[in-house]
Order: structure tokens, then C-alpha cells, then sequence
């Protein structure tokens, strides 16, 4: 069987599935989620011209002066009248600028003897000059956020300022999770030497955290094809994401429990290192991703599949991990028919692959700032050259 590319695999992934349904939430239970549809300012802002600084609103006309104090104008308590020629409002940043007035004169740039006001600065003012415009930010029925744009701090600010009290999104993604092999045992229980604590669940239920998810952690399962088929036909998620069992050994369960569930194969295989035998299928509604029993492999594969995936599901328009480009501190050779992601540090800048790459060793993935991107067949590299790069700390 041919192995396939990772591009080819998550574009299948995307297709097997529409984002999941649509709710209504207030804008501070929406931090971390996915807009389903635009979301457009409600008001203009500002909604009246306001001054940028505290000072002296004039009319440029009257330059140089000197004025005459009327009055004063505060944030949220504006001037009611209007300023005719040779007079002026004492302003206050963010304070609405009386009616006439157009310009402000900073307070550094003026004396004041009662309410006699003349300029003192070197120059007279620009037209205009430490003012706000109305509409200066948006206007209403500007789009504020795009369908699939992920909901920052910043956009739920923004969202709050055009007037949005609650915004569509999509509901959390049910993620069942669950780790199979008879060796493993929970972290921190006495076990055998030939027992293994199992880290890939918690390792998943961290990589998942800044995603809105509902976790449903399964356990770890035996290498049982009964006790897998029961526990995946009883699933009522979105997605259920296992780990080991997912290779072609006498004890690699997973598919065999899966289409014994009633479910089927999608994709098997992919050409990636380390992760290859990592497999997507279907049982009903759930999507299910095998990924390998190793951890690292089930590292990668989770950032290159899990994620973007969930991601997918809760509506992001661009659900892919982003990589950036670095330089490297050592020699690399060839790489050959699978794309590598070679666990590295970052050290002055430069990227320096871990000597061994076993997919076992989590404290070299531990100890490592990214992964480097080596494309299937990519040609022998020096230090120097530039990389792709995953950021992973």
C-alpha cells in the first residue's frame, strides 16, 4: 500500500466532515473558539469626533489667537454649547469636541491667566491635530471578524466596542480519548519492570487544552478485540482518538476492533516520519484517528492531525499548525521517501537537531523548541541554510 502525503491526508480529514453545529454564546464564553459567521459593528466608532489629548479645543480659523475659556468638556460629559470665534473649551482625552471646534491645542503648548488662553508653542497647530474623527476605527455595518477567524482577546474587544453582546460559534468538539496495550498502566502506580506508565493521554488532554473541546477520557484498554469493538461502538463523540494498536502486528487491534464495531478505514499509512502508521476511519458520526503507540510519534501525528482536525470541526477557516522558517546550526543529510520532523533546540537563533531521533525518547521531545521540516526527498543541507520549522516551546 502506498504510503500517503501528509497534505493529501488532512485534505481528506477536512472533507470527511462539516464543522460541527452553530450556538449562540456571550462574548466572554467566547475567547478560544471560532466565529461561524461575521460579525459586523452594531455602532461607529467613535461614535462623535473626540479629542486624543488633553488640551484646548479651538477653531483653526482662529489661530494664533488668543482665546476666551467657555467651558470644559470631560469624557462622558461633553461641552453643550459651541465655540465661536476667539474662544475655546478646556478638552480631556477622549472628551467630545464641542460644536465648532476642530482643532486641539495640547496643554504644554499654551498658558492660561484665568480664561485668557494664548499660545506658547513654536508653531501654530495642524488642522485637525490631536483629534479623533468620527468613525475613526469602523463604522457601523463594518465587518469586524470573519467567518472561521479564531476569537482573541483582541477581536472580542473589537466585537464589544461595535456594540456585539453574544456571537455565533460553534459548539465544543466531543474528543474521546484512549491509550490500548496490555503493558501500560496509569502514571504513579507500582508496575513490573516490563509494565509502561501510559503518557499519551495526558500528553493529548494537553496539546487539546486551548481548544474548545469536551474531553471524554476512556481509559487505557486491553489488547482485547472484544473489550475495543464494545468500547468504540459505545462512543458518543465527535471524534475518538486512540493510540498503539494502530501498526499490522498480532496484537495491533484497532482497525480489526473498528470495522468489527461496524466502521471502516478511510486512509492508512502516511508518509511521515515519525508517525507512519497512524490511520483515519469512521463508526457512524465519529471520526476515529489511530495514531502510534510511541509517544513522539503520536506527538506529531496529533499536532499534524489531532489538532487541525478539532480545529476544523469548531470552524477555523485556517485549521493547518503554521511553521516558520530559521537557520541551521549543523549539517543535515538527505532525507528520504517520508517527510521528517526531526526534534530540535534553538540555540542563538539556530536550530540543532537531537542526535538520536528514536520515537521512543520523550526527553529529547522534552527538551526540544521545534521540530524541523524535511521534505520528502529534500537533498543533504548545510549549516547555515535555511529551515522549515514547527515551533513546539
Amino acid at each position: 500500500m502506498a504510503l500517503l502525503p501528509i497534505a493529501e491526508a488532512q485534505a481528506r480529514l477536512f472533507a470527511s466532515a462539516a464543522p460541527v453545529a452553530v450556538e449562540e454564546v456571550p462574548l466572554a464564553q467566547a475567547h478560544g473558539r471560532w466565529a461561524a459567521a461575521d460579525v459586523g459593528a452594531r455602532r461607529t466608532q467613535p461614535a462623535t469626533d473626540l479629542s486624543a489629548m488633553d488640551g484646548y479645543a479651538i477653531r483653526f480659523a482662529d489661530l494664533p489667537g488668543p482665546w476666551t475659556l467657555i467651558g470644559e468638556s470631560a469624557a462622558g460629559r461633553p461641552f453643550a454649547g459651541a465655540v465661536r470665534p476667539g474662544e475655546t473649551v478646556r478638552i480631556f482625552t477622549g472628551a467630545a469636541m464641542p460644536a465648532g471646534a476642530d482643532t486641539v491645542m495640547i496643554q504644554e503648548e499654551v498658558a492660561a491667566d484665568g480664561t485668557a488662553i494664548r499660545l506658547t508653542g513654536e508653531g501654530p497647530p495642524t488642522q485637525g491635530r490631536n483629534t479623533r474623527r468620527r468613525g475613526l476605527d469602523f463604522t457601523t455595518g463594518d465587518r469586524l471578524i470573519a467567518q472561521g477567524e479564531r476569537l482573541t482577546a483582541a477581536r472580542i474587544a473589537v466585537a464589544a466596542t461595535g456594540g456585539v453582546a453574544t456571537i455565533a460559534v460553534h459548539r465544543r468538539v466531543r474528543v474521546a480519548i484512549c491509550a490500548t496495550g496490555d503493558e501500560l498502566v496509569e502514571p504513579g502506580r507500582g508496575a513490573s519492570p516490563d509494565a509502561l506508565p501510559e503518557s499519551n493521554r495526558a500528553m493529548l488532554a494537553a496539546l487539546l487544552a486551548d481548544l474548545p473541546i469536551e474531553l471524554i477520557d476512556l481509559g487505557i484498554l486491553p489488547d482485547d478485540l472484544a473489550t475495543l469493538r464494545d468500547a468504540f461502538a459505545g462512543v458518543e463523540a465527535d471524534l475518538l482518538v486512540t493510540t498503539g494498536g494502530a501498526s499490522v502486528g498480532d496484537h495491533d487491534l484497532v482497525r480489526p476492533a473498528l470495522e468489527a464495531a461496524g466502521g471502516s478505514i478511510d486512509f492508512w499509512r502516511i508518509a511521515l516520519r515519525p508517525g507512519k502508521p497512524m490511520m483515519a476511519g469512521r463508526l457512524g458520526d465519529t471520526i476515529l484517528l489511530g495514531l502510534p503507540g510511541n509517544p513522539v510519534s503520536a506527538f506529531v501525528t496529533a499536532l499534524l492531525f489531532v489538532k487541525p482536525l478539532v480545529a476544523h470541526l469548531a470552524g477555523a477557516a485556517d485549521p493547518l499548525p503554521r511553521t516558520t522558517m530559521t537557520i541551521l546550526g549543523e549539517d543535515l543529510p538527505a532525507n528520504g521517501p517520508r517527510t521528517d520532523y526531526l526534534r530540535a533546540e534553538l540555540r542563538d537563533g539556530r536550530a540543532f537537531a537531537s542526535t538520536i531521533q528514536d520515537s521512543s525518547m520523550l526527553l529529547t521531545l522534552a527538551r526540544s523548541h521545534c521540530l524541523i521540516v524535511r521534505p520528502v526527498d529534500a537533498p543533504a543541507t548545510s549549516a547555515g541554510d535555511s529551515a522549515q520549522i514547527l515551533v513546539i516551546a
